[in-house]
């Protein structure tokens, strides 16, 4: 039996997961590594983290799988993240994460100076999550490290430039720096002139199935791989989510709920115009593309809310009793603001709310509120892509919004669509071993892949009357970010003290 191997580089943690010809996950790994947040708004990653953690998580798997012929490797990874690199390929300072606002000021220089222009050029609003804003505050705020830099990386390049010595990123995620054209699939050049960025410092550009090399003998050694080991491209870790879901064609749109939260529909037309209203990124799949709204904060609020009030309990502990209480939590409605927002409402000051709190809410109001929140944000971009004219029946939910019942539940009645769980819910790993095995040419295609790597576990169709109490209180959810705006600027000043 021939293998392959998917990596996932994430927020918190990089997955690794074993994959046969068969679609089957033999053996997987997990290894955490720390966000640095040296006040609010900032947040950083040390990359040598990722790649010391990713190569111990290999080394377990290929220590635990105990097989030979693990054929390919590729990878998934985190979007938008900035890694900068001197003439001698050393990092230059922490990553800064795509959930880091520190940008708003390049961000409004940016729109006040070339936002139409940029919006036709990139398909995608302004946003302080993304890289051209990043690169901008280095350069500002740290002339001597922007000097020095002679190629920026995205958080999975520069994991694969370590294991393999070879300098590439790829459509999918370079789709996501605000400095790629697109539709031509090239770097901008007049982005780059316009904002002093020499584009000798974009990496070159290849498709997310290529293969790029092989890995380094000192990477071999350390995990117990050959040396013979192809390694792919990957793609973005929504990009590969898409993939390991079976998002490959017009039709189906995915649900993904990480520490963010994103609906994605695959999109073929490179002219679809969403005019910024939600992202329009290339595919993993070679001349694809998929429209994208996020939820910045999704996952991540209820693992605030457990951090912060129940730290010693399991998600599963957390969850219990939940299920009894009623739609609308008795009255208790969340917004999950925690780090600002991105669909619909681009905003890095807005801040999350309980609303509607009384002396009978229990804890399990508050979690069942906070599961809501984050399902009615997502609702959000659905209610965008069906403005537009697109059909969203079936829904392939994978990630933590699939691990329990009851939510899957409401999730198909919030959206009022039928919602699917996967058998193996892998998410952007299985994306990126499909890749490998793409890759490697153990099928014509990746539909191919995903008819045999993908299987339906159950189905959740949304309940009639459920679907009306829940449009009500979306409507009543809708108009929190305007009602609360104002309040939220103002605390900004306090944030910090």
């Amino acid at each position: 039996m021939k293998y392959v191997i998917g990596i996932d580089l994430g927020t918190s943690a990089v997955k690794t997961i074993l994959v046969n010809q068969n679609g089957e996950v033999c053996a997987e790994v997990s290894k955490s590594y720390p966000l640095i947040q040296e006040r609010s708004g900032y947040n950083e990653q040390n990359p040598e983290e990722w790649v010391h953690q990713t190569i111990q998580a290999l080394a377990d798997l290929v220590s635990q799988s105990q097989v030979q012929q693990i054929e390919g490797i590729s990878y998934s990874g985190q979007m938008h993240g900035l890694v900068l690199l001197d003439e001698n390929q050393r990092v230059l300072r922490n990553a800064i994460l795509w959930n880091d606002t520190r940008t708003t000021p390049q961000c409004r220089k940016i729109k006040e100076e070339f936002e139409e222009q940029l919006l036709n050029i990139t398909k995608n609003p302004v946003l302080e999550g993304f890289t051209l804003p990043k690169i901008l505050w280095v350069k500002e705020h740290e002339p001597e490290t922007f000097e020095k830099t002679s190629v920026f990386l995205l958080p999975k390049d520069y994991v694969r430039l370590r294991m393999t010595g070879a300098i590439n990123s790829e459509f999918s995620d370079a789709a996501g720096t605000l400095l790629l054209n697109v539709t031509s699939k090239t770097w901008s050049g007049e982005i780059c002139r316009k904002f002093g960025i020499p584009e000798s410092i974009c990496p070159p550009l290849v498709e997310s199935h290529d293969c790029v090399g092989t890995l380094l003998p000192s990477i071999a050694a350390e995990t117990g791989l050959s040396e013979k080991t192809k390694v792919f491209a990957g793609g973005a870790d929504n990009a590969c989510g898409a993939i390991g879901a079976g998002i490959l064609s017009p039709g189906k749109t995915l649900c993904s709920i990480g520490t963010s939260g994103v609906i994605l529909s695959h999109e073929e037309d490179k002219g679809k115009d969403f005019k910024g209203k939600v992202h329009f990124f290339n595919h993993g799949k070679a001349d694809a593309f998929y429209a994208m709204g996020v939820t910045l904060a999704a996952g991540y609020s209820l693992s605030w809310f457990k951090e912060t009030f129940a730290p010693e309990e399991t998600f599963e502990q957390l969850l219990k009793g939940m299920e009894s209480v009623p739609i609308g939590a008795s009255g208790l409605l969340f917004t999950p603001y925690l780090v600002g927002e991105r669909t619909p409402h681009a905003g890095s000051s807005i801040r999350g709310s309980f609303i509607g709190m009384d002396g009978g809410h229990k804890r399990e109001h508050f979690i069942r509120a906070v599961l809501e929140g984050i399902t009615f944000s997502l609702q959000e971009s659905i209610n965008l892509f069906r403005q537009q004219g697109k059909r969203v029946d079936t829904i392939i939910s994978i990630g933590g919004g699939a691990k329990n019942e009851t939510w899957l539940q409401m999730q198909a009645d919030i959206f009022n669509a039928k919602v699917i769980k996967l058998k193996s819910e892998q998410g952007p790993a299985m994306g990126a071993a499909m890749l490998a095995a793409f890759g490697n040419g153990w099928f014509t295609s990746l539909e191919e892949c995903a008819g045999q790597f993908i299987k339906e576990d159950a189905v959740f169709y949304p309940e009639e009357q459920s679907v009306q109490k829940y449009e009500g209180l979306f409507n009543l959810y809708q108009r929190i970010f305007d009602l609360t705006r104002d309040l939220n600027v103002a605390l900004a000043a306090y944030r910090d003290q």
